[in-house]
């Protein structure tokens, strides 16, 4: 099992600070998708990202070296570095189709993803508390979707093929995060995610249009350089706070991120032009989406609840 420092609190801040990132990030890839496609965008979230990082690390003298990797290395590497294009890639293309709260509750199955294979691979434990999560988190999305449950399994150019898309890319992160926790035995966070950005530019480059930025309004342009620093900063926060904190309290509060999203797009939907709809969701959708919330948080927090309440009968 990955060592932890005991900088707790650290750790809980750092999570914080990637859910508020997270919560706001499909809200502004929506924006900018009205006039440049995924692979363009991901592109420019990589290059800027890692070239920041690569900056950062030569001026520190911290730039990664090749002896660095032993055993596994370079295999958790390349599962980080795939994993996570893959990511960005197949949420960018499911945001096509689905409006940044829909996405943000589909994600969620990212975190339980996380959790199953912390116990797998780090012994973490799962009891019925966890079960229990499960659960709700499937009823939950079927609350959130329910009148659109058969829409999802019959049309597959648009809900259904989001959400399928989503899933993938839940799938996609979940293998990066859980490879990541293992490899910041040898690499430091920073280092790890240098080399993610600058493969993932190198990938991306000869699918993307870099010209179209031109093309993109003021508006457009600054939602796009927020999503370049939202990746630098959201995901080094992530991934240092893997560092800090067990892997199953950190997805807990990762949970928390769909409700950011609800919120933002309520107090921000009256007073900025989103070119997205933004009208208000049937009240069982609210409520699935809270579902899922708790359930995630229970999946990643019950057993401690649990072994806390019965400690105190």
């Amino acid at each position: 099992m990955h060592p932890l420092s005991g900088r707790a609190g650290y750790g809980a801040l750092l999570s914080m600070v990637t859910v508020l990132l997270w919560g706001l990030l499909p809200i502004a890839l929506k924006e900018v998708l009205v006039h440049m496609d995924p692979y363009t965008i991901t592109f420019y979230r990589f290059a800027v990202s890692g070239a920041l990082l690569a900056v950062w690390l030569l001026v520190k003298g911290q730039m990664p070296k090749v002896r660095q990797l032993r055993g596994q290395g370079p295999w958790l590497l390349a599962i980080c570095i795939v994993g996570l294009l893959a990511n960005y890639g197949f949420y960018l293309l499911a945001l096509r189709h689905l409006d940044p709260r829909t996405a943000q509750t589909v994600i969620q199955l990212a975190p339980l993803l996380l959790l199953l294979g912390g116990v797998w691979l780090y012994k973490e434990p799962f009891g019925g508390a966890q079960r229990l999560g499960v659960l709700m988190l499937v009823l939950g999305l079927g609350l959130f979707f329910n009148e659109r449950l058969v829409e999802i399994v019959t049309d597959f150019a648009g809900l259904g093929l989001g959400v399928l898309l989503m899933v993938v890319a839940a799938v996609t992160w979940a293998a990066y995060a859980l490879a990541q926790k293992t490899l910041l035995r040898q690499l430091s966070s920073v280092q790890i995610m240098m080399l993610i950005n600058l493969a993932g530019a190198l990938v991306f480059l000869p699918m993307s249009a870099p010209s179209l930025v031109v093309e993109l309004s003021p508006w457009e342009g600054g939602w796009l350089l927020f999503c370049c620093f939202n990746t630098l900063i959201a995901y080094g926060a992530f991934a240092e706070a893997l560092n800090h904190w067990e892997a199953s309290k950190v997805s807990a509060l990762l949970a928390i991120t769909p409700l950011m999203t609800f919120l933002f797009v309520a107090a921000l939907a009256p007073l900025l032009p989103f070119g997205f709809d933004t009208r208000h969701l049937p009240l069982l959708s609210y409520l699935g989406a809270g579902l899922v919330v708790l359930g995630s948080v229970v999946n990643a927090m019950g057993h401690r609840l649990f072994s806390r309440k019965k400690a105190t009968t």
